[in-house]
């Protein structure tokens, strides 16, 4: 198993630009993954993947130069497992509140004695140098619980805590509903902004990264300066209708009238 780059990058104190995908497809993960992110998240949650699709996904972008994340559906054993075994090199989890279920995520991902992963790497065993897989895998994988209520902001303290975390990762929308507020990712609520500056403090004080899921890149480079290490840019289904209406919209200012006819 070679370097987890996106791993050596946070803990060198670089901040960090992460793609999201929800299309499953190969190629569009292929022309995501030269596009200069320091990493590449495949949702297996809410984007529409499935595990074949992120298998196809990391094989699309196995010659470039990022790293390959996955957002597993829930905190369990049998999912963890096998997207790590896929080629995940790290895991976003969901709806993590306390210290017990981080104990239990760890677990999931980690090989005894430090865990309790089952052996059997099936893609992720099959690249990288000489050293086998599972003697360096558990110093590589990122383990990443997303803080997304008020219980686990309560709990931030003893989920960091927990040995084997790597850091976290704010999910603003489900933040946003626990607290009574509307789901939308780039917020600027002050009651929210207090949160983030617990979070990021909290972070900080354990030389562990904070992470969140951003609308816009604007947002994204501003969360940089609340504290936030690990930054992803909407999704890949988002970018492209950005993109497409941007297009589109530019066609027809730049035509005006010609446009109508």
């Amino acid at each position: 198993m070679s370097t987890n780059m996106l791993k050596k990058r946070l803990q060198a104190g670089k901040a960090c630009v992460n793609a999201w995908l929800a299309i499953p497809s190969g190629f569009s993960a292929e022309v995501m993954a030269q596009c200069g992110w320091d990493s590449v998240t495949v949702d297996i949650q809410h984007g529409v993947q499935d595990y074949q699709s992120m298998v196809a996904c990391f094989q699309a972008m196995d010659k470039h130069p990022i790293t390959p994340l996955v957002r597993v559906p829930w905190n369990e054993p049998g999912i963890v497992g096998k997207v790590l075994d896929g080629g995940a090199w790290g895991v976003i989890c969901p709806m993590v509140n306390n210290a017990t279920e981080a104990k239990a995520l760890v677990s999931y991902a980690l090989y005894p004695p430090r865990g309790k992963r089952s052996n059997g790497p099936i893609r992720a065993g099959a690249y990288g140098d000489a050293t086998p897989y599972q003697a360096t895998a558990n110093d590589e994988v990122l383990i990443i619980p997303m803080i997304e209520t008020q219980e686990a902001i309560d709990n931030i303290d003893a989920i960091l805590d927990v040995p084997g975390i790597s850091g976290i990762y704010v999910g603003p929308s489900d933040l946003g509903l626990s607290l009574g507020l509307v789901p939308k990712l780039d917020r600027d609520e002050p009651q929210v902004l207090k949160i983030y500056e617990k979070l990021t403090t909290a972070c900080k004080k354990r030389g562990l990264f904070a992470g969140i899921h951003n609308g816009t890149a604007s947002y994204a480079a501003k969360a940089v300066g609340m504290g936030f290490q690990f930054n992803t840019i909407a999704n890949d289904s988002g970018l492209m209708a950005m993109a497409a209406r941007a297009a589109v919209n530019g066609f027809r200012k730049e035509a005006g009238a010609v446009a109508d006819k």
